[in-house]
């Protein structure tokens, strides 16, 4: 399984989707519910599936999908 079929499982399971698709350029606009609550558990989730941390600094560089994916990719390799 690829880092964004599982980010995209984690979508799924925070937002409570099975029809979300994650793209690189989505924003929370993009995403039903997508708030400052479901964001902290969306990280939290994160952190906890790929067993990384996020620094406050990283967190708040966060734009899109692509720079969660590109932040995840980077701590697991």
């Amino acid at each position: 399984m690829t880092t964004m079929e599982t980010l995209n499982g984690i979508f799924q399971m925070v937002f409570d989707d099975d029809d979300i698709r994650i793209e690189r350029k989505m924003t929370a606009n993009d995403i039903e519910g997508w708030d400052s609550l479901s964001h902290v558990n969306l990280i939290t989730a994160v952190e906890s599936k790929f067993k990384i941390r996020f620094t406050q600094k990283e967190l708040l560089t966060l734009k899109n999908v692509g720079d969660l994916l590109d932040h995840i990719e980077r701590k697991i390799a």
